[in-house]
This record gives C-alpha cells, sequence and structure tokens, in this order.
C-alpha cells in the first residue's frame, strides 16, 4: 500500500506511517505534495568512479579487439587517476567490452547442408595416438580412425576408405589448413599440393579448406573428434596401459593398429546406428537416402603412400632395410621381394602380386627380427658341432654308428688330448672283440666318463656280467597274497584230562 492510498484510509499521518514502515513527517511532506499537484522529484544520477578513464578503457579494448584483460589495463587506468575498487574496474571493462563485440562481433548464420554435398574432415591427437574424424554433413554419418602420424600419405588413405565406408564420393571435401595437404596460401586463397589433387580429380570431388584458426567453420567434425578421443580412443588407451600409463597404452596401439582400427570400425557402427540429437534420425538410414547422391567410386583404386623398395633376399634368408635385417622364408633364398614400412609394420610383398610373405616390427638399425618359422623350428639352445671323420682311422672308427660319435664327443669335451692317436688301438679292438661287443664297451665307457683306450680294453677284459647302476626310481608296489588268519584262542594250551 503506497503512502497516499494509506492516508486516505486512515486519515492521519502518524496512522500512514505505521502502516507504511516510514515516519509521519515523510507522510506529511508527501500528502501536501499530492494536495498542490506536484510530480515526485528527480534525484540527479550521480557519476560512478571510472567515469573518468571510460574513454583511456574503451580506446584499449578496441585496439586489443576486446582481448585485453581488466588486470592488464589496471595499472594504466591508475595512473590516469581511478582511484576506485578493483571490482568496480572490472565491471567498466566488462561494460566496454560488450559494447565492442555488440558493434565489431561476427555473426553466425546456422549451415544448411546439402545431401551428397559436404564431408568434413579433421585430425586429433592423444597420447600419441593420432585420430582421423570425418562426416557426412547432410546425413552426419561419422567415419573415425587411428593412426600413427599425419602425413599426407595416410590422410589421403584414410578419404580412400571413408569413400568405400560410404560407397561414393561427395563434391566437396572441406579441411583445416592442415600442413600435409597445403602447398602454400597466395591471398589467402590455399594451394593445394600436386598429389592431394591428383586424388582428388581421380575421386572426382573439390578440394575446400576452411578460414585460418576457424573452427566454427567446421564444428560438426570439431565435435566428432572431441567425441571420438574421449569415448574411442581413450578407452581403448587405457584398456592397454596397464601399469606404464597412456604412454605404453599408445605404444601398444601404434604396434597393432590393425586391431585398433577394427574397433574404431565396430564403435562407429554403434554411434551410426543410434538417433542422432541434432537431426532426430538415425544416421545410418539417411545414408542409405544420400548414397544415391554420391559421385560414383571409380572402377581402378589409387595407390597411395610410396612404393615398395625392392631388396634381394640373402643366404641367411634374410633382407636389410635400414641397416637392420628381416627374416623371410627359406624358399625365396636368392629372389627379389618388394618390402613396404607400414607405420611400425615393416611387410615383406611379392613384387608381382602383392602376396605378403613376412610382416615384421620395425627395428633399430643393427638389430634383426626373425621368425622361426621362416626356418623350420625353433633356434636350438646350443650350436650341434657335427662329427665330421677326415682320415682312415677315424672313418673306421664312426663306422660304429652313434655310440662312436658320442664317444668322441665326450672325450674331446673332457679334453682327453691323446684321443687321436689312440683311435688305431681302438680299432684294433673293434677287430678282436666284434662290433657288437665293442659298441656295448663304449656305451659304458661313455656313461662313465671313461675316455681312454685303457679304460676300453678294462671294459672289454670285465665281460658282460658286469652290474649296470640305474638311478632311483618310484617305489616299488606289490601285491602280497593273502592267507586265512587264526585266532589267538587256538593257541591256548588244551587242559589235561584227569585220571579216576
Amino acid at each position: 500500500m503506497d503512502i497516499i492510498t494509506a492516508y486516505q484510509k486512515v486519515g492521519t499521518y502518524r496512522g500512514a506511517a505505521d502502516i507504511c514502515g516510514t515516519t509521519h513527517k515523510t507522510v506529511k511532506r508527501v500528502v501536501e505534495r499530492h494536495t498542490a499537484g506536484q510530480g515526485r522529484p528527480v534525484r540527479a544520477p550521480r557519476p560512478a568512479n571510472y567515469e573518468a578513464v571510460r574513454a583511456l578503457v574503451a580506446g584499449d579494448v578496441k585496439d586489443t579487439r576486446g582481448r585485453i584483460s581488466a588486470k592488464r589495463l589496471l595499472p594504466t587506468a591508475r595512473a590516469a587517476g581511478f582511484t576506485g575498487s578493483a571490482r568496480n574496474f572490472r565491471r567498466l571493462v566488462a561494460q566496454e567490452k560488450t559494447r565492442y563485440r555488440s558493434e565489431h562481433g561476427r555473426r553466425h548464420r546456422p549451415a544448411s547442408w546439402s545431401p551428397g554435398e559436404h564431408l568434413v574432415i579433421d585430425w586429433g591427437v592423444i597420447a600419441g595416438v593420432h585420430v582421423f574424424a570425418a562426416v557426412l554433413a547432410w546425413s552426419r554419418f561419422r567415419f573415425v580412425r587411428l593412426a600413427a602420424d599425419e602425413k599426407a600419405a595416410t590422410t589421403m588413405a584414410m578419404l580412400a576408405e571413408c569413400f568405400e565406408v560410404l560407397g561414393g564420393t561427395p563434391r566437396v571435401v572441406l579441411a583445416d589448413r592442415m600442413g600435409c595437404l597445403k602447398g602454400g596460401v597466395v591471398a589467402n586463397r590455399v594451394v593445394p599440393t600436386a598429389e592431394y589433387v591428383r586424388f582428388a580429380t581421380h575421386y572426382r570431388f573439390r578440394p575446400d579448406f576452411c578460414e585460418a584458426a576457424d573452427p566454427e567453420s567446421k564444428g560438426i567434425v570439431e565435435n566428432l573428434v572431441r567425441y571420438g578421443k574421449d569415448d574411442l580412443a581413450l578407452p581403448l588407451l587405457l584398456e592397454h596401459a596397464g601399469a606404464g600409463g597412456l604412454a605404453a597404452g599408445a605404444a601398444r596401439v601404434l604396434a597393432d593398429l590393425g586391431a585398433a582400427n577394427e574397433r574404431a570400425a565396430a564403435w562407429c557402427q554403434e554411434v551410426n546406428a543410434a538417433v542422432h540429437s541434432e537431426t532426430c534420425a538415425v544416421p545410418s538410414d539417411r545414408l542409405a537416402t544420400e548414397v544415391d547422391l554420391l559421385t560414383e567410386l571409380p572402377s581402378l583404386r589409387p595407390v597411395i603412400g610410396p612404393a615398395p623398395v625392392t631388396r634381394k633376399v640373402d643366404k641367411l634368408s634374410t633382407i636389410r632395410l635400414g641397416s637392420a635385417r628381416y627374416s623371410v622364408p627359406t624358399a625365396l633364398i636368392g629372389t627379389q621381394v618388394g618390402v613396404l614400412v607400414d607405420g611400425t609394420r615393416v611387410l615383406v610383398l611379392d613384387p608381382g602380386t602383392g602376396q605378403v610373405h613376412a610382416e615384421h616390427p620395425l627395428v633399430a638399425p643393427g638389430e634383426a627380427s626373425v621368425l622361426d618359422e621362416h626356418y623350420g623350428g625353433a633356434r636350438p639352445a646350443a650350436p650341434v658341432r657335427a662329427i665330421r671323420p677326415r682320415s682312415a682311422a677315424e672313418k673306421e672308427f664312426c663306422a660304429l654308428g652313434p655310440a662312436a660319435q658320442a664317444f668322441i664327443a665326450g672325450a674331446a669335451g673332457a679334453g682327453h688330448t691323446r684321443l687321436g692317436p689312440e683311435l688305431a688301438e681302438l680299432n684294433t679292438l673293434t677287430a678282436a672283440h666284434g662290433q657288437a661287443t665293442m659298441v656295448a664297451a663304449l656305451e659304458r665307457a661313455t656313461a662313465f666318463g671313461r675316455w681312454k683306450a685303457a679304460d676300453v680294453r678294462s671294459i672289454l677284459a670285465a665281460g658282460t656280467g658286469l652290474p649296470t647302476p640305474r638311478p632311483a626310481g618310484d617305489a616299488l608296489v606289490l601285491d602280497l597274497p593273502t592267507t586265512a588268519g587264526r585266532s589267538l584262542a587256538e593257541y591256548a594250551p588244551a587242559p589235561k584230562a584227569v585220571s579216576s
């Protein structure tokens, strides 16, 4: 209730003052002014304490295009005579920034995409793993893959795979000014590289580039890059990280990009089957409509990236690349093969058909990557030196078979330097006792470490009736026969008969 109404109801100054919560003097003054027909007095505005430096702040905000901060401006304002608080000064800077943006700020218009028109691409990186993202603008169909770098060959290979997934080529591929596709800039017009122009001509699309430092012009793919890193790449890195952290997870992902991109393809299939929040439709269903407006894929697919280098397989069944060795199947010794470095992998290919003969991880110079299956099995634990008899005595002794070869190997290992001259005596013992008896004697000499000819002669003289010790085996368990038992009562003495 206002003062005039309260006074008209109660008719006293003090009563109206109690109702309105003021003094009777104020009520009297308001009533008298109302009776005289006078209006309510307007208080003259009091200027703020920062008005003296408003022009200074407005000039600096304009010079810096609204990017200067109040903290940076405050010392200048103090020097110009501002004595107010920092909070009050921040209010002034905020007002001037708002005014500047209203006059000079950029106006945005929402994009209007046409079917089959634009494919927008971009790169992102997380812990060393590069994320390629592409989105077909009208249908919002998304394509995400992982890579080890952002080179031009990698980017064009990703684009070629994206076109295969889409089933056609859009009219325009919009990218930011990525260095792998940009040959130069003339009068703000990006000049694409010759390789990218040839790639675009082959697939029949027009390459386009957005303004420099202008993510708003391709925000449709900026969101996809962030989504792909948070929802696909980061969980994949954490899954492979273990105790080594994201760096170890990234190394494991990059070592097997094929499996990682299989996960990425499954992730894309999942997100493209869900309703999009912007279009309120399923991107896969919209792509089925849009694919009819895409340009047909060329019948011949271009070969992207450097051509494989040619190497000759040497006698070790290996090829050399970057001062490192890589094994191939032994059947390829002496033939020419192609070698291609794919990220962290080395592929050995057939030059004619492109068949992959071998796949190795990339190793440092001076190292070797050898696969056991190329040599028919694993490497033996220790090198085996074959017994190759040369003299007549050696050939005659080795004719006894494996027992003689084992005797020679054992005697050589024990350091028996008289083995060579004693072979003639051993051959004489063979002629005297026969091969079977001599073989049994050599086996016994080898078992007991007796390497001299005199030891073999002693074994032959002892004959075949000698015991042959064997190592202790398992416990011997025998089933003993059972017999009928008798009770102790049967062994008690019988009582004597009493005579009458």
